[in-house]
């Protein structure tokens, strides 16, 4: 019987293959399985055929030079993404250059994913692709947004079609925070309780193996803040339903050299004193994925003398950002968007280069001070 997802062993002998390839350090355990550093994320780019194609090419070259670790959401390029990571797995499926249980799959749902392309009349495409399917309940919407049982279900199955798979390794819902501008923070957290249930069950029926909250401003804002995420909070909520056990292992949260608040901001709640994002998930045994690492390439250049002087060893501001990232504890993968075959072939060489130590790190961010 084939794998339908990510496994230890699978993700071992993937890690075994590229050693010679790849510097100690670039493959981390976590969750039972050996993460790259680098994942290659599938974000930004035109809904057309050439970028299609492009992004086919990089997914398939990323794990031809040892990224293990890919991540989508449904509505990225109105679905386009995931099926281009479906292709590209095929491809490397059929051509024996990888197998099912070596790579981990990430992707998200919450927003409205339309498809194929932005339609005329959002509005229409909504109510007969959404409400009159029964796949969310117009007062379970806040704008774009739902992360109700049924939605979620509804969007589960459409990312598996998407893709070709019959399990994805982690899901995540997609920015939950952004329903706090307009839901009181108890019928949030009610949402929230009911999608780790639906959840949960879809562990149970083998469709995920663990699950998360992909956000944006929910991990990095003070306590105060409106939209604020307590990861206590929403483990607590994790385990209420199904134990120690439970199955909220990931989050996905932006950091970089312009975004170091997961590192350095102590907002997370646990016992009696507050940690940074990175530690309390740590504390809690929740895998950390960092978006944005080059911030949409604007940190592929001009770093500050003390990044460079630090990140030896490699050739391009792009692969110190990334090394930045990867170097970070607490931190298992810098996700990278990459939809061109140079771009990942550049950010690759990073891999060749082992993460800076715990002490080397820190001597790096005392000299910044």
């Amino acid at each position: 019987m084939k794998p339908i997802c990510a496994t230890t062993e699978g993700t071992s002998r993937y890690a075994e293959r590229f050693a010679s390839q790849t510097a100690p350090g670039h493959f981390r355990r976590q969750q039972n399985l050996l993460m790259s550093t680098i994942g290659i994320g599938t974000y930004l780019g035109h809904w057309d055929d050439a970028t299609d194609r492009l992004y086919e090419e990089s997914v398939r070259r990323a794990v031809e030079l040892g990224c293990n670790v890919i991540d989508s959401s449904i509505n990225y390029r109105f679905q386009r993404s995931e099926r281009n990571i479906g292709a590209a797995l095929k491809q490397l499926f059929e051509a024996g250059k990888a197998s099912r249980d070596e790579i981990i799959i990430a992707t998200k749902g919450g927003y409205f994913p339309f498809d194929d392309e932005m339609p005329r009349d959002p509005r229409a495409w909504i109510k007969k692709n959404i409400l009159d399917t029964g796949a969310a309940r117009a007062e379970d919407i806040v704008d774009t947004h739902c992360m109700s049982a049924s939605y979620l279900d509804n969007q589960l199955s459409r990312s598996l079609e998407n893709l070709g798979l019959e399990c994805v390794d982690i899901y995540y819902i997609h920015n939950p925070e952004s329903q706090l501008d307009r839901i009181a923070r108890d019928e949030f957290l009610r949402r929230i309780r009911a999608a780790f249930e639906f959840l949960e069950k879809a562990v149970a029926d083998g469709r995920i193996k663990i699950y998360g909250t992909a956000t944006w401003n929910g991990y990095r804002q003070p306590p105060r803040a409106k939209g604020y995420l307590s990861l206590a909070e929403l483990e607590k909520i994790a385990r209420e339903i199904a134990g120690p056990e439970h199955h909220f292992r990931a989050i996905q949260l932006p950091y970089n050299l312009a975004m170091p608040e997961a590192h350095i901001s102590p907002n997370q709640k646990v016992g009696d004193k507050y940690v940074s994002s990175l530690e309390a998930a740590d504390h809690f045994g929740i895998t950390v994925m960092c978006s944005a690492s080059m911030l949409q390439a604007r940190l592929a250049g001009n770093l500050p003398d003390f990044i460079r002087q630090s990140l030896v060893g490699l050739t391009s501001d792009a692969q110190r950002a990334i090394q930045f990232v990867r170097s970070t504890p607490g931190v298992t993968t810098a996700l990278v968007g990459m939809s061109h075959r140079a771009h990942v072939e550049e950010n690759m060489m990073a891999a060749r280069v082992a993460p800076l130590s715990l002490e080397d790190f820190n001597r790096m961010i005392e000299s910044a001070e």
